[in-house]
């Protein structure tokens, strides 16, 4: 069976996002001045823009460390975090996740620098209007919404970035470290995961794109929930793992889709959706609130606690997924290719 998402084509999706708006957010009450990160050293990637931006500007100004990882507006971005946040701890990183050499860079560039985080933010995703290989074959909704976050997530642990016990045993009785995923729940009802096409190039257009889209935020959900098992041995919790969906936002998502659909889409974007900054909640109240310590795998959609699609939870599509992750990553990567988990 063919991957297949939740929609058909990206109005229908745009205008199934303007229903969340109205749904009571039950969490609402508990997003207030007092969600604090002093002192936390904080990853968000794609944070040029959009959501990222958002969650880049909120948590510095509740007293973060943030290191934006961002493929343009540098240091622009950082710039405009600075200002709208009053804080000087903030600092910009070149990551382009469409391209596997930078991703090991960054990693690197992290690993040497000694960095240690309290939490890692993997927000940057995109959408294409069409298919496009990337420079290692892979196609970028692929590389990008999926393989870039796995590759990641082994250098930050096997490294010890992420403090551990699990893998490089460098966490003590610290804290525990969260990583934090921007999804959507467009993921839901969409097919199980095809390990007999997992990771091929296939043709498409604008309509299968969206289909890609919600697709791959349910393997990315399943991989979340798989980690969240393994990095938890025991059922101690060493690194929590945590999921959100934004809710419709206004972000720049849709740049690349053709001109037609990009006014239409801007259009409902503009009049219906939420702002940037609406949409980085879930995300600085996963990153800050004492309720989720020694928990793991919570997902929120907006500012409400919801179950994934259950096809997230199967552990055997967990376990098949992380097989089947390594074995592509090491064809296109076969070098550096070392998985931890």
């Amino acid at each position: 069976m063919a991957e297949k998402g939740r929609f058909d084509n990206p109005v229908s999706a745009a205008l199934a996002g303007v229903k969340d708006l109205f749904r009571k957010q039950d969490l609402q009450d508990d997003y207030t001045d007092a969600l604090r990160a002093d002192g936390k050293t904080i990853l968000i990637t794609g944070a040029s823009s959009g959501v990222g931006l958002g969650m880049a500007k909120d948590l510095a100004a509740r007293g973060a460390n943030v290191i934006m990882a961002c493929r343009s507006r540098i240091p622009e971005a950082m710039e405009e975090v600075k200002a709208a946040s009053g804080s000087d701890n903030v600092s910009i990183r070149h990551l382009d996740l469409a391209d596997i050499d930078n991703i090991h860079a960054f990693c690197d560039g992290l690993r040497d620098d000694g960095v240690r985080l309290d939490l890692a933010m993997f927000n940057a995703g995109m959408v294409s209007p069409r298919a496009s290989r990337t420079a290692s074959g892979l196609d970028s909704i692929f590389l990008v919404n999926y393989l870039a976050k796995y590759i990641m997530a082994n250098r930050l642990l096997g490294d010890g970035v992420i403090p551990n016990n699990t893998v490089a045993g460098n966490r003590g009785d610290g804290p525990i470290p969260r990583m934090i995923y921007t999804s959507s729940d467009s993921h839901q009802t969409a097919s199980a995961i095809d390990f007999d096409l997992f990771g091929t190039y296939q043709d498409y257009g604008v309509n299968k794109a969206i289909n890609y889209y919600s697709y791959y935020k349910l393997v990315m959900n399943t991989f979340n929930t798989e980690m969240s098992r393994r990095l938890a041995p025991g059922g101690k919790v060493d690194v929590s793992v945590h999921t959100f969906c934004p809710g419709p936002v206004n972000t720049n998502i849709v740049r690349e889709a053709p001109g037609w659909l990009r006014v239409v889409l801007r259009g409902i974007f503009t009049i219906a959706f939420r702002t940037p900054a609406q949409g980085a909640m879930p995300g600085t109240w996963l990153a800050t609130s004492p309720t989720v310590e020694n928990q793991t795998n919570q997902y929120l959609h907006m500012l409400n606690r919801k179950k994934m699609d259950p096809k997230v939870y199967d552990e055997q599509a967990g376990k098949k997924l992380l097989d089947a992750s390594l074995k592509v990553w090491q064809s296109v990567d076969a070098q550096r290719a070392k998985a931890v988990l």
